[in-house]
């Protein structure tokens, strides 16, 4: 695997805090969005660094495992089952001793590389064939596409990977392009290594009403010349339903209102959502009556 700086990703020192990287994530996933940037492949790429970067620094024991272990930290279990304190590769955060050199070379004393791959692949170190060595099982991708309203709730659809159906749990809120681990539901493990992981990665389609922006949703409702220059009362749609809104006289074209709490479950925070933002539009009149022609000219007249 190609080592990724996580800290780099989000642009933040590994000093940062919690809230420090929340911010930075927050930050990022939003310049870098697909919705935002539909057709660049390039921020398409970057959000999902973004997400994989915040995964990892944003659970503090995984960060843990991350600061000691750099790209192999998914296996940090596995290094301290077999009773390394630090990565056996070397090339991550750490290296080890024994000359001074990195990696396979002389960075392991004579015990410790046997002990390790005994432990990792169920051999006896460089005396044992690697026919018998023990390895993890390929990491399987899917992809499973949801609507708006769908990613809103916490549901579990059933989905079909290589034959085989399961049926996951997708919480509330979820984002665009987020990726759901199930451990041991990938390939097959060799000489009785574990099985991978399925990564199924989620796809929300666009809404016909709404535009989601992380966890405010947008919509514009149009009204008429009418209703905008003398008041009135509209009815405009939510997650939850249909709502009415009072429309003040004078209401000017583009003028947008904010829904407390009426937007977006935020991901794994029960009772907790974003603002609804509602943009109206003044839909102007194209065919009026010979009256009508003559009333908004005598109302021109006493304007002017």
């Amino acid at each position: 695997m190609a080592y990724i700086d996580y800290y780099k990703v989000l642009g933040v020192d590994k000093s940062a805090s919690q809230d420090d990287i929340k911010k930075a994530y927050r930050k990022l996933a939003r310049k870098y969005h697909p919705d935002l940037n539909p057709d660049d492949k390039e921020a398409n790429k970057q959000f999902q660094q973004i997400n994989e970067a915040n995964e990892a620094l944003s659970d503090p024991d995984k960060r843990k495992k991350y600061d000691e272990y750099g790209e192999n930290w998914k296996h940090a279990d596995q290094f301290q089952q077999s009773g390394q304190s630090r990565n056996p590769f070397g090339g991550g955060r750490s290296s080890y001793g024994g000359g001074g050199s990195e990696g396979f070379g002389g960075g392991f004393g004579g015990g410790d590389f046997s002990d390790f791959f005994e432990s990792m692949f169920g051999g006896g170190g460089g005396s044992r064939s690697r026919n018998n060595a023990r390895f993890k099982g390929q990491d399987l991708q899917a992809e499973l596409k949801i609507s708006l309203r769908e990613a809103a709730q916490t549901h579990k659809p059933t989905v079909t990977v290589n034959g085989k159906s399961l049926r996951i749990s997708i919480p509330g809120g979820i984002a665009n392009g987020q990726v759901i681990k199930l451990k041991g539901q990938g390939g097959a493990g060799t000489n009785g290594g574990p099985a991978g992981d399925l990564l199924i990665t989620i796809t929300v389609l666009e809404d016909p009403i709404f535009k989601r922006l992380n966890d405010d949703l947008y919509l514009n409702k149009e009204i008429d010349l009418y209703t905008a220059i003398l008041g009135g009362e509209v009815t405009v749609d939510t997650l939850d339903g249909k709502v009415k809104l009072k429309v003040p006289a004078g209401t000017q074209n583009g003028t947008r209102i904010r829904l407390k709490s009426k937007g977006f479950p935020v991901y794994k925070k029960e009772g907790e959502a974003g603002n609804l933002f509602v943009t109206y539009t003044i839909k102007i009149p194209t065919s009026l009556t010979e009256q009508e022609t003559k009333l908004f000219t005598e109302l021109r007249e006493m304007a002017g």
